[in-house]
């Protein structure tokens, strides 16, 4: 299946997990075990657009409650929270 090929190297993506990272004015959000695709070859690492709109969610929500330093697993961080 031609998503399963890095377009990098060519090499194979399989099913990973990553840590999402962002650093902003007043604050860093660090998301840990988030799924994603990662190439088998050179490492490039993809997620999907239902996960990022999920991480854009934590991340707005961390900024909302002014937290300088906010660290969650993906699986078990709960939006309503």
């Amino acid at each position: 299946m031609k998503d399963d090929i890095c377009p990098i190297c060519g090499g194979v993506k399989i099913e990973s997990t990553t840590s999402f990272t962002v650093d902003y004015n007043t604050g860093v959000v660090v998301v840990r075990d988030v799924p994603a695709k990662a190439c088998m070859q050179c490492g490039e690492e993809w997620i999907s657009d239902d996960i990022a709109s999920k991480l854009e969610e934590i991340v707005s929500i961390s900024k909302k409650q002014n937290q300088e330093i906010f660290i969650a697993k993906f699986n078990n961080y709960s939006l309503a929270s």
